[in-house]
């Protein structure tokens, strides 16, 4: 049995925190420099919030896991899904026109949605998959021509099935859900007139899917240790090209989850007030959570914390609330160079545990041997 190494707990845990504190003194200096009140902003960034504004964090939080999740799938393989946004657009619109039909009764309903919604998602990363694998096409570069794309062709396709109920106001929107489809929500934040989404369940379901799959089977194996190096993959008779599809999908398939909540929580149709950018939020998210799914949820948690408060710096502070943009842009920044440099520690520390070994090893067969 493998002894447990408080290093190995702690390590890890470096590279947030010292973002964390680097976006802290960075962001001052920045207020400073511009004359705004340091102590101020950081009092109203710090407060606790008010139940409602608990229960928007949550809400925020649940969105932004389920988008992380997808953006770590493909970061696990090596792989740079940088089209989240255009994939949960796709899919939020083609569960929001099924579900619209009321085809099926309440639940089944919202489950069958849910699985167009995977299966759109999936589809849509699938093509950035089938060019990589088939012509060698960087998905960093073809997800995001994708993302224009899918904006794009989401637009129109909105406009061919916009609800005449929608017509002669400036939202453009589907048909909403019926009432038997609609989610109303878990009242578990006293004092709040709002509730939080019941979809947190199904972030919960996604989380723990993750991290069963990746670490108790032997898919996720493979896809480890082909993100690792495709050429022990392949020599341990692993099918890369096949795995890297299968990968792309997958990650796809999260992505079309992230827009339900929102669907079926709170806008109950797909439109052009449906929120946007939430792809490009995730990556940040899995980079700060190190594509762990607890240390995903507690940065999903963060990035939600501070959107609630930016709205308050405004309003208290007298200060931009793009201020949260700056402490947010830091902290990715400076939790890229703190994992290399843990990295860089840990394999130093790994190294220098293997030579104690071999030099104890190798003075314990000399003393075998001048005893013999």
């Amino acid at each position: 049995m493998s002894r447990l190494e408080p290093r190995k707990i702690l390590l890890p845990l470096v590279a947030p925190v010292v973002a964390v504190i680097v976006a802290f003194i960075v962001t001052s200096l920045v207020l400073l420099a511009v004359g705004d009140p340091v102590l101020e902003v950081w009092q109203v960034i710090f407060q606790p919030p008010l139940p409602r504004q608990t229960v928007n964090i949550i809400n925020a939080a649940t969105v932004f896991y389920l988008s992380a999740v997808a953006v770590a799938i493909g970061f696990k393989m090596n792989l740079f899904n940088i089209g989240v946004d255009g994939q949960y657009r796709v899919a939020s619109f083609a569960a929001a026109v099924f579900a619209g039909q009321a085809w099926l009764p309440g639940v089944l309903n919202i489950l069958v949605a849910i699985l167009v919604a995977m299966v759109f998602g999936g589809l849509w990363a699938g093509i950035a998959g089938w060019l990589k694998v088939k012509r060698g096409v960087s998905e960093v570069i073809s997800t995001i021509m994708l993302n224009a794309i899918a904006t794009a062709v989401v637009a129109w396709l909105l406009s061919k099935a916009r609800d005449p109920a929608s017509e002669g106001t400036n939202v453009v929107r589907t048909r909403e859900l019926p009432e038997s489809s609609r989610l109303e929500g878990l009242a578990i934040v006293p004092g709040a007139t709002n509730t939080v989404y019941t979809l947190i369940f199904l972030a919960a379901l996604v989380g723990v899917t993750y991290w069963f799959v990746l670490n108790k089977t032997r898919f996720g194996f493979d896809l480890r240790a082909t993100g690792k190096s495709e050429t022990a993959a392949v020599a341990s008779g692993v099918d890369v090209k096949k795995m890297t599809l299968t990968a792309m999908i997958l990650s796809g398939a999260a992505a079309g989850l992230v827009g339900m909540p929102l669907l079926f929580g709170q806008d109950f149709s797909y439109g052009t007030t449906f929120q946007a950018g939430l792809g490009f939020a995730g990556i940040a998210i899995a980079l700060l959570g190190r594509n762990h799914p607890v240390g995903i949820a507690f940065a999903a948690l963060l990035w939600a914390f501070l959107d609630g408060q930016s709205n308050a710096l405004q309003i208290q502070a007298n200060v931009s609330k793009e201020l949260v943009f700056i402490i947010q842009g830091v902290i990715l920044f400076a939790v890229v160079i703190a994992y290399e440099l843990v990295r860089r520690a840990e394999a130093r520390m790994e190294q220098n545990r293997v030579a104690r070994q071999l030099e104890e090893r190798h003075a314990a067969t000399a003393e075998q041997g001048v005893s013999a």
